[in-house]
């Protein structure tokens, strides 16, 4: 017997059993004591305290011991009473303290903005019907690329999405999709490109544009073809080659992933951590191995598309709460312990909440203190997505755990990526030993994907040095204190002049509203011939109601340039007439008078 094996059973006094696919499942606590408590995920004690033997780090989600008896499914203890320090890392409340949420805004524009933006789709879908009516007869000659001798096939396309396609997205695809030609750090160059037919063809130039690149998620500013990471990432070309030619599971993994794994789990303040070489699949290939058809997930509404794919491969079962709405997400959480599977009314084996740290479309920050205690209260179990948060948020850049001062052991698995803050790609996981050893050998993204080349890991290894000062310099921080201080500016002087901008005042991610179709393009266009390169979104990848542009600021954006880029875009928004808040900017200051001017008549 492995000395787990004694852990487990000493400390449940009961037995394991080891379902399928390698985890420890739960559904209901033994006697302990002579008294039994209902737990959906961990085991009680009558008086609530934890009942497991295990140590304070142990993690629901592990590899169980085989076991001789399979009679009882029991629940082990997860450290939600943990409080001891983690190295780096101050659980204390004064950051948390001035971390309100009351410092992100979500403004409603006014009612006449909605009834024009959606009457601009129903005009653009009217005169859509009329096109393909005139396409049909051939009065107006079609460009849609059509295969001869498959006349009697099944479309590949829905209906509907080729409709948006033929007679919306194609007319302004030319903001989309553009070819850059240089390093996309803090100015970008674009190949430029000409559309004679409105979009149904490209061709380039061959002139470049030189703009201000408002559109990467370069936010510490580590994407640069010089310095110290460009530098040894050439050198571990020399001594590794470009790729692996393996999966990590075969012969791909190296000293130098092993290296990054130790590095990223003392980053984030967790036991262990696993890296991948995509960040979409570092979602979508492991949430499957952690959940299945006997589990619940407790999705944000507003998840990014890799954490929506790979709740759809695990085959669990799936509620999703309101965007950040902790009534919602509790009132869930409790009809889930109580009523079970829907189908069958059996308590589900575990309850997964999914939330990522920063949300990429709206510039929010999860409320993680009240999330971390739903689900300490409910014994549910926490994933959080920290891909735009990780590096850009938090004293030390450690994430939004790191923003609120908690205790990173609190979460129970830790996900993020490397493309944003570390100029790289890839992604990880962090947790409990266990977990980690867990996910190595079942994770599809181990198995069957290829290592990351070397050179992208180099890159994560000295970035993530400079961030923790271990370079020995003080550019790290130097980094993370100036992407604060932009996103600050940025964020106010955009508000003062009276556009809606979404989010937290602390997200580097910055949405500025624009709403109707027709000024999403032109926006975008208008901005490019003022030389700024900024990412404009609309329906589907928003509602119908709230096309938006989206600003990512970096470290490495000066003052002078977010002035350029604030003057363009103040420009811009008095062309477009775009300049909706009725709480900021001028406009709020003419009513506020115009209110206190009647007040006073009323008084006289």
């Amino acid at each position: 017997m492995t000395m787990m094996d004694g852990q487990l059973k000493d400390g449940l006094n009961g037995v394991i059993h080891r379902p399928k696919n390698g985890f420890v499942k739960h559904r209901r606590t033994v006697s302990h004591n002579g008294q039994t408590t209902l737990s959906n995920g961990r085991l009680e004690k009558a008086n609530g305290d934890a009942g497991s033997g295990l140590d304070s780090g142990s993690e629901l989600l592990t590899p169980s011991c085989s076991t001789d008896s399979l009679s009882e499914i029991v629940a082990i203890d997860l450290s939600s009473k943990d409080k001891q320090s983690v190295e780096g890392y101050d659980t204390g409340s004064e950051h948390r303290d001035e971390c309100k949420m009351e410092d992100e805004e979500f403004e409603a524009a006014a009612s006449y903005v909605d009834v024009f933006t959606i009457g601009g789709y129903v005009t653009l879908q009217l005169f859509g019907y009329l096109r393909d009516f005139l396409r049909r007869w051939r009065i107006e000659k079609s460009l849609v690329a059509k295969e001869k001798g498959n006349e009697g096939f099944v479309p590949l396309y829905s209906s509907w999405e080729d409709f948006y396609t033929r007679n919306v997205y194609i007319r302004i695809r030319d903001c989309w999709n553009r070819p850059i030609c240089s390093v996309p750090g803090e100015r970008i160059k674009l190949l430029e490109r000409s559309t004679p037919s409105f979009g149904w063809a490209f061709s380039m130039t061959g002139n470049t544009i030189e703009c201000i690149n408002m559109g990467s998620y370069n936010y510490l500013g580590f994407a640069e073809c010089f310095g110290p990471c460009a530098d040894n990432s050439i050198a571990a070309i020399d001594k590794y080659g470009v790729a692996g030619c393996s999966a990590r599971e075969d012969v791909g993994t190296t000293a130098m992933h092993l290296e990054l794994e130790e590095l990223v789990a003392r980053f984030v303040g967790c036991e262990a951590a696993v890296t991948f070489g995509m960040g979409f699949a570092t979602n979508s290939a492991n949430i499957p191995a952690l959940v299945d058809r006997h589990c619940a997930v407790l999705s944000d509404s507003l998840n990014h598309c890799s954490l929506i794919t790979g709740v759809r491969l695990s085959g669990a079962f799936v509620k999703t709460f309101k965007h950040n709405d902790m009534k919602d997400l509790e009132d869930k959480l409790k009809e889930l312990v109580i009523a079970g599977h829907p189908r069958t009314r059996r308590p589900f084996q575990k309850i997964l909440i999914i939330v990522e740290g920063v949300y990429s479309m709206e510039g929010s920050i999860c409320k993680l203190p009240e999330i971390i205690a739903l689900k300490k209260k409910y014994k549910a179990y926490l994933f959080l997505d920290e891909a735009h948060s990780i590096g850009a948020l938090g004293p030390r850049g450690r994430g939004v755990v790191d923003f609120f001062g908690l205790n990173p052991r609190d979460v129970d698995i830790m996900m993020g990526t490397f493309t944003k803050s570390f100029g790289s790609a890839g992604g990880y996981i962090a947790g409990s030993r266990e977990l980690i050893t867990f996910l190595k050998h079942t994770s599809g993204g181990m198995i069957y994907s290829a290592a990351m080349p070397s050179a992208v890991a180099q890159q994560i290894l000295t970035s993530m040095r400079i961030i923790m000062g271990e370079d020995g310099t003080g550019e790290g921080m130097r980094r993370i204190r100036q992407l604060a201080e932009n996103t600050r500016y940025f964020r106010a002087e955009l508000k003062k002049r009276g556009f809606i901008i979404y989010g937290h005042k602390d997200s580097p991610v910055v949405p500025l509203l624009l709403f109707y179709p027709t000024k999403i393009a032109t926006f975008g266009r208008f901005m490019l011939q003022r030389g700024i390169a900024v990412v404009v979104v609309g329906f589907p990848a928003t509602p119908v109601k709230l096309g938006r542009a989206r600003f990512c600021l970096s470290a490495a954006h000066t003052k002078e340039m977010l002035d350029r880029v604030i003057q363009a875009t103040d420009e811009v928004g008095d062309i477009l007439n775009i300049k909706y808040s009725r709480k900021h900017g001028p406009n709020a200051v003419v009513k506020s008078t115009r209110r206190q001017k009647e007040g006073l008549d009323e008084v006289n």
